[in-house]
């Protein structure tokens, strides 16, 4: 696969994709095919990580991507994250992924990624030597259901008066399907139209989208010759079918979860009704046995005394 410099250098690159039209095979949602555009193409991570960080692009001098993967190769059991962890002007460290579906982890799960990251002294160094570090997810769910946003970046604050303790430890969601609830910011550095682009399904809207943005242009250029590759795209949908039947898996846990705990209510219902029954017909039997006994007690009465019934 062709590839394209972080200083926007393009080798040949091939303007065949102007004319593609249609459904894409597959786009950037897609977290392999996210990974693998971010990856080989430094000028479109450039273009994104500056909206994101809502920084000038030419003040990223350098991109250096510390977990690159041969693009068009199987993914191996061990390579299950789909994440891109890079380092930015040699002093931030970033992590990127794309999330489309909800595992009900992501809180702690992202968390824990920005900790690895934080945690990247040598043995030494001065604490005063740790670098800011970025966890950026784009989420195919709402995070929060009780506090939907479209860009949240959250940090380590005071509790009573929100001072920011440190600027160096910074996680931020941005969920996909939360776009209308875009503010003035996100839109000044064009978060909003990144996402759309991710979103895009046909050549048609992703050129739309990516005109007259040159790190949008470059992105959708990788993208296509990404689609070109069979190797690629042989992989990126081994990789939904990998999410498809985890998905199903989960699905049929929580169907089969749901149904065991139906019947665990169930067979706790009828061991209640059960020890009612029993409760019930032990009552009746030892009611039954009292009355017996009185009977006996008054034919003996009867026999002692000659009492003859009146007929």
């Amino acid at each position: 696969m062709e590839k394209l410099t972080v200083s926007g250098a393009v080798a040949s690159v091939d303007d065949a994709y102007l004319s593609a039209t249609g459904p894409v095979a597959v786009g950037m949602t897609n977290d392999y095919m996210f990974r693998i555009v971010f990856q080989e193409n430094k000028h479109a991570l450039k273009g994104l990580l500056s909206s994101v960080l809502h920084i000038d692009p030419e003040s990223i001098k350098t991109l250096e991507i510390r977990n690159s993967v041969k693009p068009g190769v199987s993914i191996a059991d061990k390579e299950y994250r789909m994440d891109i962890i890079a380092t930015m002007n040699d002093e931030t460290n970033l992590n990127l992924e794309m999330q489309l579906r909800n595992q009900g982890n992501w809180k702690y799960r992202s968390l824990a990624y920005l900790c690895r990251e934080f945690d990247s002294l040598n043995h030494g160094d001065d604490y005063e030597m740790v670098q800011p570090v970025y966890q950026i997810g784009f989420l195919g769910f709402t995070l929060f259901e009780d506090h939907p946003e479209f860009c949240a970046c959250y940090q380590m604050r005071n509790c009573k008066d929100n001072y920011v303790y440190t600027d160096r430890f910074n996680l931020i969601v941005i969920e996909l399907d939360q776009e209308d609830k875009a503010s003035d910011e996100d839109i000044k550095y064009g978060i909003d139209r990144w996402v759309r682009l991710f979103k895009s399904k046909t050549w048609e809207d992703l050129k739309m989208v990516a005109q007259e943005n040159e790190f949008m242009t470059s992105a959708v250029k990788s993208m296509y010759l990404s689609n070109e590759d069979k190797n690629v795209i042989k992989v990126a949908r081994e990789r939904e079918e990998f999410l498809r039947s985890q998905a199903y898996k989960e699905r049929r846990i929580a169907s089969l979860t749901a149904e065991n705990a139906t019947l665990s209510n169930e067979n706790a219902t009828l061991s209640n009704e059960n020890e009612v029954l029993a409760s019930r017909n032990k009552t009746l039997s030892e009611e039954k046995a009292a009355l017996e006994s009185e009977i006996a007690r008054l034919h003996k009465i009867i026999k002692e005394n000659d009492i003859i019934a009146d007929s």
